[in-house]
């Protein structure tokens, strides 16, 4: 199936990321942002009939009622930090085969620390082999070990990395919803920040916070008539590895490697066309294995490509102009959805200050 231009996003919905969210829930937030993405895309409440959330600790009926919509398509979208990403895939497939008119994608997470802060295990998803004997609690020792593995297969240095992280700081200070807005950093800064997990430092990893985002799906035909510049969904793909990873022939492979190739054959380009990109990065690392496995930077070249390229909103290559989640901020699973949202409003036109030249045909990576 494809649904190369079938489909398009219409209006979007984004809260300022907050390190802690005191006082507010999960459907407060998303309600709040819902309303925007309504809002944005200039139809009422009424049109809604289709709706999309995460679906595994948030199921859609339960939201649905919560917004008050009367659909007649609605569906759980679990791919963690995938999960805003596939889910406008699966709204545009929706839509585009009569399902739903308009489709609402929202994702949301509540931080509150005094009460765990929002954030819930995985019990029973663990091998036998992996959890008791492989990498230690959180993902800071595995990504630590794909750093540390990239780095003797490709020759990458910390130094290159560093950059990830200061580029994104740099985008974050033209994003009042970003989490570090006021809070420039320098590749030095970077550079002397503690090792959480040698050689990740704490300024390459992401900061769990709070916040919601959501978008509107419809189809080419109603977005036509949209007061905003549409945003089409011209190709996508998804790629799955096991939970764990460790066992993987090759841990600096990432699943885009086989998602990216199916959105690309969709879509009609090549990775030599895209103008930016927005790329799932809550560790340097993982930001940086999946550019090469996307087919933008060839395997093994993206520590000198970030040493050499500008990846700012006033570079030749734009990545994760909002900040991106290292530094707009990681609230749960609407982090990942950060980049859809920001990929769309570098299309729209609306990124303000941080507004990019070229910015026809951008890569989202969940």
């Amino acid at each position: 199936m494809s649904f190369r231009g079938e489909a398009a996003i219409i209006g979007i919905g984004e809260l300022p990321t907050q390190r802690t969210t005191l006082g507010r829930s999960m459907p407060g937030l998303l309600g709040d942002a819902a309303r925007l993405a309504i809002h944005d895309a200039h139809i009422k409440i009424e049109d809604v009939d289709g709706i999309i959330t995460e679906g595994g600790d948030t199921y859609p009926a339960f939201v649905a009622e919560y917004l008050g919509l009367r659909v007649r398509f609605a569906t759980g979208s679990s791919m963690m930090g995938a999960s805003g990403a596939t889910g406008v895939a699966l709204a545009s497939m929706a839509v585009m085969n009569g399902l739903a008119n308009y489709v609402l994608v929202c994702i949301a997470q509540a931080r509150n620390p005094a009460l765990g802060g929002g954030a819930e295990g995985f019990p029973g998803h663990g091998s036998e082999f992996d959890f008791p004997y492989g990498p230690a609690a959180g993902a800071n020792n595995g990504y630590g070990q794909i750093y540390q593995r990239h780095m003797e297969l490709y020759g990458t240095t910390q130094e290159q990395l560093a950059h990830v992280a200061s580029n994104q700081r740099f985008n974050a200070q033209g994003n009042p919803n970003a989490v570090f807005d006021g809070q420039p950093i320098t590749h030095q800064d970077v550079m002397d920040s503690r090792y959480v997990n040698y050689p990740l430092r704490l300024l390459e990893v992401v900061m769990p916070c709070g916040g919601a985002a959501a978008v509107i799906v419809t189809t080419a035909e109603r977005a036509a008539a949209s007061l905003n510049k549409p945003v089409y969904v011209l190709g996508g793909g998804i790629g799955l590895d096991d939970f764990g990873g460790m066992q993987k022939p090759e841990i600096t492979v990432s699943p885009v490697a086989r998602s990216a190739p199916i959105a690309f054959n969709m879509s009609g380009y090549s990775p030599r066309d895209i103008e930016f990109a927005e790329f799932y990065d809550c560790y340097t690392i993982l930001e940086s294995m999946c550019l090469e496995d996307a087919g933008l930077v060839p395997k093994g070249e993206i520590g000198p490509f970030f040493e050499s390229t500008d990846t700012t909103y006033k570079g030749e290559f734009p990545i994760n102009t909002d900040g991106g989640q290292l530094s707009a901020g990681q609230p749960g699973l609407a982090g990942g959805f950060r980049h859809v949202v920001e990929a769309a409003r570098q299309i729209m036109g609306k990124a303000g200050v941080r507004q990019i030249e070229r910015n026809d045909l951008g890569l989202v990576n969940g």
